[in-house]
Parts: structure tokens; sequence; C-alpha cells
């Protein structure tokens, strides 16, 4: 008889801190201070704004999401409300004025919900701590989620910060736990067609709404960084937040095609492709996983060694560069494959 591996049940506050000690390594432990005692999310002393909360919820489960939702605004926010706005016929001013507003909260949704969590929603295996050299990376069994705390948040298209300010450092995460967390359920997780099982286990694991194709090609304007979807007559149906290129490894300027759709791929680690490796590193083959360099899927457009991929770091996701592909959270490369089949055309444009 197999024996089914014991989950713990540990404190948010313990998680984030066991994380933040591997990240900065040994150092003099500082002086005690009083911390700041933690407060609702939504009051003054929190750092979740609950308006702005409330619209990346909305906007995330309406198509045009900020990236991950953690009650802050910015430039990625603004660009969503823009994109939500032209998608309404709205008056575009980026800002969540009254009709914008209006619009989101038709949804009739609260903008977070109560979960009971299942022990597949917080089960291993687990890599603690992530090496980052690559030859480390190639000696794992998979690129896996680092603990419990960072594959919850991913499900919920948030950040382990969130969910801690959402619940507090006191409150417990394990098999049968209860955590307040962003309501970006989906109305559908049927995945039909010729998808693998573990596939469609991926997408159901990280939310992604299983509605029918929406889309037929994709803009990507590397002065507005963001990934446009257009439906039928050019209408924009959806909006993803990008990180594209850099000075090294430029946007590829140009019409494509996307052509096949790659789940939970392997990495083929190349130094020479890359301007900040030194060429004289090994290759390196790193197992597939959602802290993979490429996440959960790639895209593979016709132009040789591009495509539009996930991302192990989904809280950068328009604040970054890139090698000059289109980088995206992983939740959001998911239902970007869900909206378009492939083949379909895609514009990049300065």
């Amino acid at each position: 008889m197999s024996r089914v591996p014991l989950i713990p049940i540990l404190s948010l506050g313990l998680i984030l801190a066991a994380a933040a000690g591997a990240q900065s390594g040994p150092a003099t432990p500082p002086a005690k201070s009083a911390k700041p005692a933690w407060v609702a999310p939504g009051t003054p002393g929190s750092p979740i704004d609950g308006t702005i909360f409330h619209a990346q919820v909305l906007l995330d489960v309406s198509g045009f999401p900020t990236g991950v939702i953690d009650g802050k605004k910015g430039m990625v926010f603004k660009k969503a409300i823009q994109g939500f706005q032209q998608s309404r016929d709205l008056p575009i001013s980026g800002e969540l004025d009254g009709p914008t507003r209006q619009a989101l909260m038709a949804q009739h949704r609260p903008s977070t919900i109560m979960v009971k969590l299942a022990p597949e929603q917080v089960a291993g295996p687990f890599v603690y701590p992530f090496p980052k050299k690559p030859e480390a990376q190639a000696a794992l069994p998979a690129m896996s989620y680092r603990n419990m705390l960072e594959k919850v948040a991913e499900s919920y298209h948030t950040t382990p910060d969130t969910i801690v300010a959402l619940n507090g450092p006191t409150a417990l995460i394990g098999p049968g736990q209860t955590l307040r967390l962003p309501n970006i359920l989906p109305a559908s997780l049927d995945y039909s067609g010729d998808l693998k099982p573990e596939y469609k286990a991926v997408m159901a694991g990280l939310n992604v709404d299983g509605a029918p194709a929406l889309g037929q090609s994709i803009v990507v304007d590397k002065s507005e960084g963001v990934l446009k979807v257009l439906g039928e007559g050019d209408r924009l149906v959806a909006q993803f937040p990008v990180t594209m290129g850099s000075g090294h490894d430029p946007l590829p300027l140009g019409t494509w095609k996307v052509t096949t759709y790659a789940y939970m791929p392997p990495f083929h680690y190349q130094p020479e492709l890359f301007w900040d490796v030194d060429d004289g590193k090994s290759e390196q083959k790193l197992k597939p996983g959602p802290n993979g360099p490429v996440g959960v899927a790639w895209l593979d457009l016709t132009k040789e060694h591009y495509g539009i991929h996930g991302t192990p770091s989904p809280e950068t996701i328009g604040r970054a560069e890139s090698h000059g592909c289109i980088r995206m959270t992983n939740w959001d490369v998911l239902r970007l494959s869900r909206m378009l089949k492939p083949g379909f055309k895609a514009v990049f444009q300065a």
C-alpha cells in the first residue's frame, strides 16, 4: 500500500520569512523593532487599496488583466483600464471613472472569495531553496513551485505578499485551511479539444477560463507594452500586459504567425542566445515546470528562437525587459492559447 505524503500546515508569515531569508542569505540579525499590526485590506495602513483591488479582479475576469492582482495602482493598471474602456466603447481616460466602474460592476462579483484549500491545491513537490544557476536547475526533477504559498498565489493570479495582506501573517495554509483570495474563479473549466489530461489539470490549477476561442489575431505595440487580441472586424476583445524585448534583444517588428502550442515545455538553455551570459557556459536541458524560464506554455512564432511564453516571475510582467520574446504570466499565456487557434496572425509594431 502506497503512503500518502503528509502536507504540513504552516503560517503565511513563516513561509514569507523563510523565503526572504533564503533570498538574502546569512546576515547579522537586525535589531528588534516593533512591527506594525496587521490591518484588514481596504483600511488605512493596509498595502491593499480595496477599490483598485476589486477593479483588478473584475478586469482579470473580463479579459483585461493587470498581471498580478495586488491592489496597487500603476501604469499596468492604467493600460488595462484603457483597454477595457476601448472594448466597451467608453471614453478612454485610463481612470477608474464613473462609467468604467459601472461597466465593471455589472458583473456583480465580490472582490474576494473564501477558499477551503483542497489537498491538491497545496500539494508538491516543491523546490526550496530554488537554485539560481542553470546547471543546478538542470539537476532538478522539475522546475516546481517553491512552496504552497507561491502555488496558491499563482492559482489565484496574485502574489504571496498580497495573500498575507488579505489574511494576516498568522493565517494558516495547508489542506483544509480557509483563506481569503481574489475572486477570479472562471465561469468554465471545460477545456474541450485534444488537450492531454495533464495540460487540462494545469489550466484548471491556474483558474484559466475554458471559454471558446474569441480572437482571430493579435497586435503587440512596443510603445504600449500590451498584447491586444482582436476579434471579428478587428474589434478589441481582450488585452494582456506583456514584457517584450530590450535594447540587446529588440522586439522582432513585422507580421508573423503563431503556429504551434507547447504546454509544460522543457527548456534548452543555450548561453550563446543570451547577451548577458558568458558563451563559455555549458548548455543545459531544464525540465518542465511553472518556475522554468518559459513557464507553463510556449506559443511558437515563425521567427526563429522567438515565441510567446510564461514566466517564473509574474510580478515583473510589464515592468522588466526580456530576451526578445513576449513574456506573460503563466495564467495569461494559457488563456491566450484558449482564445486563438494555432496559425493566428501576430503583428509586432513600434
